[in-house]
């Protein structure tokens, strides 16, 4: 459905624009007084809430255009520049964001005479410590130039505590510094900041969306329910906001909410992609979030629909991200639908190159399963840090090791030692529990506490299955593999209760799935009416 681009004008700006493409929708509502030209107000304005959305390349198009129409609008040069900052993503250009903010002014003083106020002047001066501009920051690497950065944030924040501008970048910049290991005392002083500018105005798209960053972990996720709900009617225009929704979703395992987020997303992202409005899909993030809320779901042949297209581009000159998602992709199939008969029928073509382990580690766990010591061994040896990218497909050594690990204990367990075999298996769950929470589909294409489960399960364990299977739905709440695990231990070791409930919220979680599918009917067989 299109919608109409709406926005007012007034002594401040309050927008509600829409897209500059084929998708025009809410993308939210803000206020930032500035000394632009009235002319320039509605792209500078759509640069902002694009920029709050993630949705960078439409973000800097918005601030070009609206320094093409205002040349002497500072705040317009300053934008454009701060949309090649992705600062949760660990990208950016800092060459781009220079260039744009020279041809403002050579020198910090040329640029800070083109900025009519000091409220300008001081946002500009922060963008040149972010983008090592500044005597302090310019010998110094990307991740000291992000605590310059937020240090001076913090400064302007004191200096102007109405400004929820400044308040919300403020947010961000906070989470930004505590990103890569994920520190929550951090990221809760974050949203103490950020929630500042929610509570002031619950349509700001950057309040809704850094809250949900902030609180996207089983711990603290409830506390961003509300920002996800909110966030998708803010700006459902913004492939993005729909996603990111999806993030509370996946860390309360409230899987038909993530399901549809994830639906939204990409209608949005390949309807905007295509004049045309036809549908040409690719593999990528929102995808592989869709495929696993299907597998979750029992919608088998919903996500090997996904499954089919995504193998479907292998053949026609791939992106290394569309092979890197594909086996992403080909991993979860495997593990979440417990089927061997995926690793024959989904292989990459002979010789391609795929950059992710989880490839590799799939392969490699279905053929110990299978008794095939030499492509277990082969595949093994290919479980390694290979291309870089989102993490969630673009593993690092960290992770790598706990792949490594977790086939060692699976090997040990089919030569017939279940001593190694759970040794292994615990060491790989404590590796695991020493690195950052990712959230979101696993990182660990198996997760270890699971895999524990398993093999106690194996090894007639069932006492102790049903704890590593708990500890695991800690972890990732209602994840159904785990779920089942601990519905059969638990009827294994007598818990009946503790059975019969987790067959319970495994029939509600699968209430659409395939009819056929086996694990649905186990559940619904062992639950009372």
């Amino acid at each position: 459905m299109r919608l109409n681009t709406l926005f007012t004008l007034a002594t401040t700006v309050l927008a509600v624009i829409g897209a500059a493409h084929a998708e025009t929708g809410l993308l939210g509502e803000i206020e930032f007084p500035n000394s632009g030209s009235e002319e320039a107000q509605p792209d500078f304005i759509r640069g902002m809430l694009y920029m709050h959305n993630f949705e960078y390349d439409e973000a800097s198009a918005a601030f070009k255009s609206a320094r093409e129409i205002d040349p002497d609008f500072a705040l317009a040069y300053w934008g454009e520049a701060m949309t090649y900052h992705h600062s949760l993503w660990n990208r950016q250009t800092k060459s781009a964001a220079r260039d744009i903010l020279r041809k403002l002014g050579r020198t910090s003083e040329e640029r800070a005479a083109k900025a009519p106020t000091q409220r300008e002047k001081d946002l500009l001066r922060a963008a040149e410590t972010l983008f090592a501009m500044t005597e302090e920051t310019k010998q110094l690497p990307k991740e000291q130039c992000d605590v310059a950065y937020r240090d001076v944030m913090r400064g302007l924040h004191t200096k102007y505590p109405e400004d929820n501008e400044i308040t919300a970048l403020y947010g961000l910049s906070m989470l930004c510094v505590a990103s890569k290991n994920r520190e929550y005392g951090s990221y809760i002083r974050a949203a103490a900041v950020i929630t500042q500018v929610w509570d002031d105005n619950r349509r700001h798209p950057g309040a809704a969306h850094y809250l949900i960053h902030s609180y996207d972990d089983p711990v603290h996720a409830p506390l961003g329910l509300p920002m996800a709900r909110a966030y998708s009617e803010i700006a459902p225009a913004a492939a993005h906001a729909q996603h990111m929704t999806s993030h509370i979703f996946s860390a309360l395992g409230m899987w038909d909410d993530l399901v549809l987020a994830n639906e939204r997303a990409v209608d949005i992202e390949y309807d905007a992609e295509n004049s045309d409005a036809e549908l040409t899909m690719t593999a990528g993030h929102y995808v592989y979030w869709l495929h696993y809320g299907y597998l979750q779901q029992g919608r088998v042949e919903e996500a090997t629909e996904l499954l089919t297209m995504a193998r479907g581009l292998l053949d026609h000159d791939p992106t290394s991200r569309e092979r890197a998602y594909y086996a992403g992709m080909f991993a979860r199939q495997l593990f979440d639908t417990q089927d061997p008969a995926v690793v024959e029928q989904w292989l990459v073509p002979e010789g391609m190159d795929v950059p992710s382990p989880h490839y590799h580690f799939a392969r490699a766990f279905a053929a110990i399963q299978a008794g095939d010591a030499e492509t277990a061994t082969h595949c093994r040896d290919r479980v390694q840090v290979s291309g870089s990218g989102n993490p969630e497909v673009y593993l690092d050594e960290d992770i790598v090791g706990v792949l490594r690990k977790e086939l060692d204990a699976l090997a040990a367990l089919e030569a017939g030692d279940g001593d190694t075999a759970v040794a292994l298996a615990e060491e790989a769950v404590q590796l695991n529990a020493a690195l950052p929470f990712r959230y979101g589909p696993p990182q660990i294409a198996k997760p270890s506490g699971e895999l524990l489960g398993d093999i106690f399960t194996r090894l007639d364990r069932h006492e102790e299955a049903a704890t590593a299977y708990r500890a695991q739905l800690e972890l990732m709440p209602r994840r159904t593999q785990s779920l089942l695990g601990l519905a059969r231990a638990a009827q294994a070791s007598g818990d009946t209760a503790t059975a019969t409930q987790a067959y319970q919220d495994l029939a509600t979680i699968w209430h659409g799935a395939d009819g056929g599918m086996t694990g649905a009917k186990e559940a619904r067989a062992n639950t009372t009416d």
